[in-house]
């Protein structure tokens, strides 16, 4: 027939009835409220519908599904204060092609009722995936150090891997720099006072404080064990879309 073997096999999107969109736009603005109309639209797409993200916008709006922004108390999570020794910043201009190449950390704060529990996340910027994490009520080397040793466990990475963080003391201090070169790692931190140079975990807990932590009201440190897994795990690493170029399926 002379046809392009991409024509023979090529299947024509459905294009949804208004009905179906406002129905699959509301159950994915259920289980992601604080998806905003292009985070709507790349999913609506995503499961093979035709749509316009101005209409999208347009229904949101109407039915009052475009979520706000929530402004909410700063916590400060990084000494830098202390004689420990830093190292310099070796991810600036960083190009990389696969995992376990860059890893970033960070230390984040979560309010319940009567004090506040302390997050540790580790990611590998290539896949952008979470892959160590840890939860305590203080913010120390262990807590760290935890999730450094699921991030290994996950992984097992090979020896030149970066880890890049902030110069924190739980970074900084000598228990966490001996773990960090008895598995060959380089160790990167960024300049005093600039988070920019830890954008891709800064990124990761905007995020989570968002999407997760700031639509939930954590009472217990059972509650936070139990939600912020489930997020990490099951939310963030397999479910969300990310504005980046980074693919879903990379592992």
């Amino acid at each position: 027939m002379n046809l392009p073997r991409r024509s023979y096999y090529y299947k024509p999107k459905k294009k949804p009835s208004d009905n179906a969109l406002v129905d699959r736009m509301e159950q994915i603005c259920l289980d992601f409220p604080k998806y905003g109309y292009r985070r709507v639209t790349e999913q609506i797409k995503r499961e093979g519908w035709l749509v316009n993200h101005k209409k999208v916008y347009r229904i949101m709006r109407e039915k009052g599904w475009l979520c706000r922004p929530q402004k909410k108390k700063w916590v400060c999570t990084t000494d830098s204060n202390h004689k420990l020794p830093v190292f310099p910043n070796l991810i600036k201009d960083l190009t990389l092609d696969g995992i376990n190449q860059l890893w970033v950390a960070d230390i984040t704060y979560i309010h319940i009722l009567v004090c506040f529990i302390y997050l540790a996340v580790i990611l590998d910027v290539y896949s952008r995936k979470v892959i160590g994490y840890a939860i305590s009520r203080n913010i120390d080397t262990q807590l760290t150090l935890a999730a450094l040793r699921m991030a290994i466990v996950n992984r097992n990475p090979p020896g030149g891997c970066i880890h890049h963080s902030d110069r924190g003391v739980q970074y900084a201090a000598a228990e966490y720099v001996k773990e960090l070169k008895l598995f060959g790692f380089k160790i990167s931190m960024s300049r005093k006072g600039n988070p920019y140079d830890n954008a891709f975990a800064e990124s990761f807990m905007k995020t989570l404080k968002s999407e997760e932590v700031h639509l939930w009201e954590y009472r217990t440190m059972a509650d936070v064990q139990r939600r912020i897994p489930y997020f990490i795990e099951d939310v963030y690493n397999h479910c969300l879309l990310y504005t980046s170029d980074a693919a879903d399926d990379r592992t």
